[in-house]
């Protein structure tokens, strides 16, 4: 035995060479290292003209608001309107007592035709008197009293013609009439309801034109001016937007919360739209004013702080930004980043600051959308079955 060592021993080291040889040829190729860059695509920063607004919410009321109360008393004959119609101003709505007030009218025209028959009586009296009088016939005491009784006629006469004049008011009262153009939002009285000087009957406003008054921050109040446009929609019609123009800025501001009111006349001739209820939409202060803007995948926004990524010779650089306004899949810049500067549009959550990328073609159709949006628009692949 301890001779066939020797022979052994060259033996057992080929065998051991080959075995350590064959593990590493069955090892295969060395892996290549992963690429630590992070695949993004970018967008460019661009300015656009879009107008500078305020947002605002407010009521929508009639321009115009009258309680129509009676000017004469008496019983009510007719109810000529109701709630919801519309009038036409001087149209009739309803008609009190205009019998007994044609009446007084026809009496008073009649007294004063007697006055004025009275007083053309007197006038010819006292012409002849005056003649009479020329030529040494009549008495002066005649001349003064027949001055006197004409005198007293064409007091009467005017008398009655004020009392006639007063008559032709009261029939005219008894037929109430329209203030304005509006419609009828409450009815009061019915016919037969005796009424006195001063009883409402109706309660009506001008819905062909609204006013629409919403607070402003005394911040913008050197940017308010009248004329301006305020655009708007209501509940009722929520893909609809309307339009109205400042008429009215108040001159003092709220101390309670530092605003001031501002009114748009709202034209509402097809009265779709209802008084007293509610709008909310943007006060447009200045048209077409150039705007910093990113497609919305650029921004990142977590735990209260919004970022993107500026991309620097394919080093990320973060920046926090101020957002705007979101129009058109577009969000608005206003501090932050500059006008021509390339940021991260896709891949940004998995960003930090001094990071390297590469970039992607930025025709990925989901390259517009954050990137939780665009995971969950891509589908899930199917699993691989044995």
């Amino acid at each position: 035995m301890k001779n066939l060592i020797p022979v052994l021993t060259p033996i057992l080291a080929v065998v051991a060479a080959s075995l350590v040889s064959c593990s590493k040829s069955g090892a295969g190729p060395a892996r290549p290292r992963p690429d630590p860059a992070v695949p993004v695509t970018v967008a460019v920063v661009e300015v656009v003209p879009w107008d500078r607004v305020v947002p605002v919410v407010g009521p929508l009321s009639p321009k115009d608001e009258a309680a129509v109360s009676a000017e004469v008393e008496g019983r009510v004959e007719k109810v000529l309107v109701d709630v919801g119609e519309a009038r036409a101003p001087g149209e009739e709505m309803a008609l009190i007592d205009t019998s007994s007030y044609e009446a007084q009218l026809q009496l008073a025209a009649a007294n004063l035709a007697k006055a004025q028959a009275n007083l053309t009586n007197a006038e010819q009296n006292l012409r002849r008197i005056q003649e009479l009088r020329a030529v040494n016939i009549s008495a002066a005491s005649d001349l003064d009293l027949a001055t006197a009784q004409a005198g007293q006629a064409r007091a009467e006469v005017q008398a009655q013609e004020a009392a006639h004049a007063i008559a032709r008011i009261n029939l005219n009262r008894s037929h109430v009439k329209a203030p304005f153009a509006g419609s009828v939002a409450a009815r009061l009285v019915s016919a037969g309801d005796y009424v006195k000087a001063g009883t409402p009957l109706y309660r009506i406003v001008n819905d062909t034109e609204l006013k629409l008054t919403v607070p402003v921050n005394e911040g913008y109040a050197g940017e308010v001016k009248n004329g301006q446009t305020v655009r708007f929609s209501v509940d009722a019609y929520p893909n609809q937007v309307f339009e109205g123009h400042v008429y009215l800025i108040s001159p003092a501001v709220n101390t309670a919360n530092s605003t001031f009111p501002v009114s748009a006349l709202v034209t509402n001739a097809t009265r779709r739209l209802k008084a007293n209820t509610f709008a909310h939409g943007e006060l447009v202060l200045a048209r077409n004013v150039p705007t910093a803007v990113v497609p919305l995948g650029a921004v990142v926004r977590f735990a209260g702080v919004t970022k993107a990524f500026v991309i620097e010779h394919d080093i990320a650089r973060l920046r926090n930004v101020q957002a705007g306004r979101v129009k058109d899949g577009r969000q608005e810049i206003l501090a932050g980043l500059k006008a021509g500067e390339t940021v991260a549009l896709n891949g940004n959550t998995k960003l930090f600051e001094g990071a390297k990328v590469r970039l992607q073609p930025a025709d990925n159709p989901a390259s517009g959308k954050p990137d939780n949006e665009r995971a969950a628009a891509e589908p899930t692949k199917p699993e691989a079955r044995p």
